[in-house]
């Protein structure tokens, strides 16, 4: 059959032109049906990129995002103000300073600059994206490394300078992104590697600056349709009526019962049968729903309800693991073995170590059953997830591995080549830095400290004082929320929350 398709070929010309066509065309769409239908294969190299709006308004919205998730990650329920609202507002901010500045050009020796090169494009309004995406510690609110400060400060009263605070703020942060640079090449550039999130920025950056028939509903008219319906409806469960948040009818139906409250609460409970109406509820910790793919969707709420509906309340109903009766059910307080809460600043002398003949008198320390477990199951997953990988992916990366330097470019790799690409060297500098600065850290912070302020903790304290533990008790997360019981002083009843 092969040799007989191979004749017909050799005999008909215009058949094996239109083969190779063919061949040509599936080389310039990319094999991932997501990306295709979202990413436009065509680009324009000569559009102004490095413009004073892009520094900007870059810098401005990057520092912007920075304070604001800071300041709303001791919310109760953390608000991430993401990249899209920046990606939103940016856009009419850009095109009115397109209109307004002068358009004189300036020259630096034989270099020409203007402050307004042309209309505000695609690529400017990307970069400030990127910028703002950089305040949000790439999505997640605020950088994890803030955490240890807050326990130094606001836990155990101690001071630490700013030198010293900020040092291990960014050398945290700068460590992913010498990490990032050195796997693009295996993360980034393979045409399978897709990431969902970005699909999402990519549609509407086209919504936005793409025109479209005008005999229908533009995509970025639905847009702004869609955003200001949002954004009038979050104040609603927000400020207006915040019951909305947790609608919790099994605590209506049974107001008296703490069982009832430790069940159906979805504030601090299991949640069993709670609804809400409150998009802050529903993202504030996984993120959007609507950016990622079903099936992950589906691996969550597997993973969700087996700990939370099975493994909690056996464990806590079922065997009284720990002793967990003594304590709330949900709660990320530390606790005494009488199930008193934990004073720990007591078992902390003046150098900022444990004091063991206090600890020994105080007594070990109790966490509630779900703490307890969850923060072992979030251990493990790490051993998981690096097994699954290696058991279902392990020949797929090596083979990608293998053939990273000879195999086929993807139509979007190509197109990224008509631009000068950032050395391999700067990602590995950028990366033995930030590792040196980081140890030294640890061996010199106390001579960093400001002479008035207390001996600066050791390395392990700063470790070992718990990041995800009490900073859970800063604001309430639902991963490790702070939970108290509180009941009427009149008949002793739990009060519904």
């Amino acid at each position: 059959m092969a040799a007989e398709t191979m004749k017909n070929v050799n005999a008909d010309p215009e058949m094996a032109k239109s083969n190779e066509e063919l061949k040509q065309d599936e080389e310039e769409v990319s094999p991932i049906e997501e990306v295709r239908l979202t990413v436009s294969n065509v680009d324009d190299p000569t559009q102004p990129v490095w413009t004073f709006r892009m520094w900007f308004l870059g810098l401005i919205s990057c520092c912007l995002l920075s304070f604001l998730n800071q300041f709303f990650a001791y919310r109760a329920e953390p608000l991430v103000i993401t990249q899209i609202t920046v990606q939103v507002a940016t856009l009419p901010i850009g095109r009115f300073m397109a209109r307004v500045l002068p358009t004189t050009k300036f020259g630096i020796g034989s270099k020409k600059f203007s402050l307004n090169p042309g209309p505000f494009n695609m690529k400017e309004h990307v970069l400030i994206t990127i910028f703002a995406n950089a305040g949000t510690a790439f999505g997640s609110g605020s950088p994890y490394a803030v955490g240890i400060v807050n326990i130094i400060k606001a836990f155990y009263g101690r001071s630490i300078s700013f030198l010293v605070a900020w040092l291990l703020i960014i050398t945290t942060q700068v460590l992913g992104y010498g990490w990032a640079g050195l796997l693009r090449k295996y993360v980034v550039e393979p045409a399978h590697m897709w990431w969902p999130g970005n699909l999402v920025q990519v549609s509407l950056f086209r919504a936005l600056h793409e025109k479209e028939d005008g005999n229908r509903t533009s995509r970025a008219k639905f847009f702004f349709i869609a955003l200001l319906c949002s954004f009038l409806w979050a104040a609603v469960p927000g400020y207006l009526f915040q019951t909305l948040t947790s609608i919790s009818w099994l605590c209506w139906v049974f107001s008296k019962s703490v069982t009832a409250q430790q069940i159906g609460s979805g504030m601090n409970g299991l949640g069993l049968g709670a609804l809400t109406l409150d998009w802050s509820a529903v993202a504030s910790f996984l993120f959007s729903p609507l950016v990622s793919p079903f099936f992950a969707i589906v691996n969550v709420f597997v993973g969700y309800a087996l700990i939370v509906y099975a493994v909690i309340p056996i464990a806590y109903w079922g065997f009284n693991v720990y002793g967990a009766n003594k304590f709330p059910i949900f709660s990320s307080s530390l606790f005494t073995a009488q199930g008193q809460e934990y004073d720990i600043r007591s078992i902390v002398n003046n150098k900022f170590e444990l004091d063991v003949a206090k600890y020994l008198k105080t007594g070990p320390i109790h966490l509630s059953v779900f703490f307890s477990l969850t923060y072992g199951f979030g251990f493990a997953t790490i051993a998981a997830t690096l097994t699954h990988v290696i058991c279902f992916y392990g020949t797929e990366i090596m083979e990608r591995y293998r053939a990273s330097s000879k195999g086929k470019e993807d139509i979007h790799t190509k197109l990224m080549k008509k631009y000068k690409d950032i050395p391999s060297w700067w990602f590995y500098v950028m990366l033995f830095v930030t590792l040196v600065a980081s140890l030294l850290l640890c061996q010199i912070q106390a001579r960093l400290q400001a002479p008035s302020s207390p001996k600066a903790p050791p390395p392990a304290a700063l470790t070992a004082c718990g990041n995800g533990q009490i900073s859970a008790k800063l604001n309430g997360t639902a991963n490790n929320p702070r939970v108290d019981y509180d009941y009427d002083d009149d008949n002793n009843d739990p009060k519904c929350h």
